[in-house]
């Protein structure tokens, strides 16, 4: 007998609808074995999907796992919110404002405030610190393209990201990932991060603070509409480094632009002390579609 499961399909860090980035979302799938889930992730070829095993709390939150097309993640921002919103919309008889999803880099709260859905991540480590030269072949761009009065770092909120900070919007839209040379230059470095988070301070709408890309074939996502994960990197990064000049920080920052998929995520965060940060980052989500998964 076939099983059937209900699944959604919503955009996330996307004002309007058809923009953002788009999340594949089943529940009921506590049946499902991983790979079976990844084989669903595959065929969904979103940058992500999400599983809800059960539409019970566990110690206070739902158990969900997420999928690229080719690795299971520990986590990720916009399949975190996406997820949030469909437990409240299709779940939750009586909508909390706050949900919690127990997730493989641990319980993750998520804030319903007014039309956002906001994500507290986890404190952000900091890694590697590379040279102009170690990545400006990598990402196809002249040495002087890179913004040098910031570093080049590695950060973690539960996924890894190389951080670049560029000069202007121009070099940002030209970057092309050369793979090759990102396996031996990176990889050669003790890099731990598989994905590439580029960032300038000149955008496409004045109402922004910053522009950003981000990359990750190794992950099975060439390019990201947007990245709730990189972005809360981003955010210690730019805390870390003074890059304001303050230790709070609301901005607007936007991505997608390149690949048509125009999206807005929001940074609130601060520096409590040298080792500890208070990461969030909120943005709006659109119900595309609803139906059933035939097993």
């Amino acid at each position: 007998m076939k099983k059937i499961l209900p699944f959604y399909i919503v955009d996330v860090f996307a004002e309007e609808k058809y923009a953002g980035n788009q999340l594949a979302v089943l529940r009921h799938t506590k049946v499902l074995d991983t790979e079976t889930m990844q084989k669903i992730a595959k065929e969904t070829n979103f940058a992500e999907t999400t599983f809800i095993h059960t539409d019970e709390k566990d110690e206070g939150g739902y158990h969900v796992r997420i999928f690229t097309p080719v690795a299971e993640m520990p986590f990720a921002g916009h399949p975190t919110l996406g997820t949030a919103y469909v437990i409240r919309q299709f779940i939750q008889e009586k909508k909390e404002n706050t949900i919690l999803l127990n997730l493989k880099v641990g319980q993750i709260p998520v804030q319903v405030k007014a039309d956002y859905y906001w994500m507290r991540q986890i404190n952000p480590v900091f890694g590697s610190v590379f040279s102009k030269n170690d990545v400006k072949e990598v990402l196809g761009i002249d040495a002087t393209d890179i913004d040098g009065r910031f570093p080049i770092e590695e950060v973690s909120t539960g996924i890894p990201f190389l951080i670049v900070p560029m000069k202007q919007l121009s070099a940002v839209k030209k970057v092309k990932i050369n793979l090759e040379k990102l396996r031996t230059h990176l990889n050669r470095k003790d890099s731990g991060a598989l994905a590439i988070f580029v960032f300038c301070p000149e955008t496409y709408h004045p109402q922004n603070d910053l522009n950003c890309r981000m990359f990750a074939d190794e992950l099975g996502v060439a390019e990201d509409a947007a990245t709730g994960s990189a972005n809360g990197c981003l955010l210690g990064y730019l805390l870390k480094n003074n890059y304001f000049g303050t230790d709070k920080i609301n901005i607007q920052v936007e991505q997608g632009y390149e690949m048509n998929r125009p999206s807005l995520l929001k940074h609130s965060g601060k520096k409590v002390n040298e080792t500890i940060y208070e990461i969030n980052i909120g943005g709006k989500v659109q119900m595309i579609a609803q139906g059933d998964w035939i097993l």
